[in-house]
């Protein structure tokens, strides 16, 4: 068994309510950067950063949701079936509310 093997296996399947405020808090600063960023670029396009603003403000309000989850105690909790969302999953979004399967249905 290799190194990188054994750390997956002894990886608890749920995040920590500090590891998933960790996870939160940069996706939080990655977000306020790309705004600070958007608003000084100064493009022509005000259609398209308008756009975009108004997308990154939606996942700033997604992740606030996400830390009242996780002072809740719901955090990793999909809000379509109730059951645990991956921590694959929550290790790229997360902000997530869903897993997979709930997600595709809300989406469609």
């Amino acid at each position: 068994m290799s190194l990188d093997a054994s750390r997956i296996e002894s990886r608890p399947e749920r995040l920590t309510a500090h590891e998933a405020r960790q996870r939160l808090e940069h996706a939080r600063n990655t977000r306020m950067t790309q705004l600070q960023a958007l608003g000084e670029s100064g493009q022509a396009d005000d259609q398209l950063m308008s756009a975009q603003q108004a997308a990154i403000e939606r996942v700033l309000k997604e992740i606030d949701e996400a830390f009242a989850r996780v002072g809740e105690g719901t955090y990793g909790t999909c809000l379509g079936c109730g059951k645990p969302v991956p921590g694959e999953r929550l290790e790229i979004l997360p902000y997530t509310r869903y897993c997979v399967a709930c997600q595709r249905r809300a989406a469609a």
